[in-house]
């Protein structure tokens, strides 16, 4: 594979073309406009900035990383491309009107970042089912090491192994996991942080006390509410929502805290408001 083509531009997105430019492909990043592309391209930039001060890239290969990324708002470009990655938001009905909407190479991958949905349905959406995968990172992805590979039932061995080949050449630790609800992370993950969300909305704690009582008491590097907020809450919820769905078990309910927070558009980090307010220099607690 020479060339990565990656649909949608925002937090996951941007950090996919990221690694895959480092890492030497050539990286077609496309979304609906074009200013939300040249947003990403410019947070890669900072990004890659960052890398070169840390001394863990060099210049030139940060020059050379954020050269390999074109941008575009047609996806037919992605017909030049040996793997498409779908990174678009966490709703069933707008990635099927992608993959629908795709023409690719006879010989192109395709996967999927989702992070709860049937690798398995959205596969039968495609013109390829046995080269189509779940290839789900975890934000922010250029820090974070893993990459979960989620065959669907179609899924060829030769695409599965290619996607593996992908994740090492990134740099990153791959697991493989089935195609059930959220997989193995967010299946475990996801309902601590709705649990931390429940008894927040209870009073049990403040939003302090419930990250330091984790952090702490856990040994965890981040507490449960900061997470979620890195998490994005609506990704959280559509989580929460698919895995309720999925296995009709109601313990997996979303907490109604969760459910009032989205409706407000208070979805963490990126909205600037979740559990913490984000204006300021440093987070401060909404509760």
């Amino acid at each position: 594979m020479n060339t990565i083509g990656v649909i949608g531009s925002g937090l996951m997105g941007n950090g996919i073309a990221h690694v895959s430019a480092l890492a030497g492909y050539d990286v077609i990043l496309s979304d609906i406009e074009m200013a939300r592309a040249e947003a990403a391209r410019a947070t890669i930039q900072k990004n890659l900035a960052r890398m070169v001060a840390k001394g863990s890239v060099t210049e030139a290969d940060a020059d050379a990383a954020l050269a390999r990324i074109r941008l575009t708002t047609d996806n037919a470009d992605h017909a030049a491309a040996d793997l498409v990655i779908e990174a678009a938001t966490e709703n069933e009905g707008v990635k099927a009107r992608i993959f629908q909407s795709l023409s690719l190479a006879p010989h192109a991958l395709l996967a999927s970042n989702t992070s709860s949905i049937s690798i398995t349905r959205l596969a039968s959406t495609t013109d390829r089912p046995d080269r189509f995968c779940g290839l789900h990172f975890f934000n922010p992805v250029p820090l974070m090491a893993l990459v979960e590979i989620i065959p669907g039932l179609a899924t060829s061995e030769d695409t599965k192994a290619k996607m593996h080949e992908f994740a090492r050449r990134l740099g990153k630790t791959a697991i493989e996991a089935a195609d059930s609800p959220a997989f193995i992370v967010n299946r475990v993950l996801c309902p601590m942080l709705n649990e931390a969300i429940f008894a927040l909305g209870e009073g049990v704690g403040s939003v302090t006390d419930i990250d330091t009582g984790l952090k702490l008491g856990a040994n965890h590097p981040m507490g449960p509410l900061t997470l979620a907020d890195f998490v994005g809450l609506d990704t959280l919820l559509s989580i929460m929502q698919v895995m309720q769905a999925a296995t009709g078990d109601p313990k997996y309910r979303p907490a109604p805290l969760l459910v009032k927070y989205v409706e407000a558009g208070w979805t963490g980090k990126k909205s600037g408001r979740g559990f913490y307010d984000y204006s300021g220099p440093e987070p401060v607690p909404t509760r």
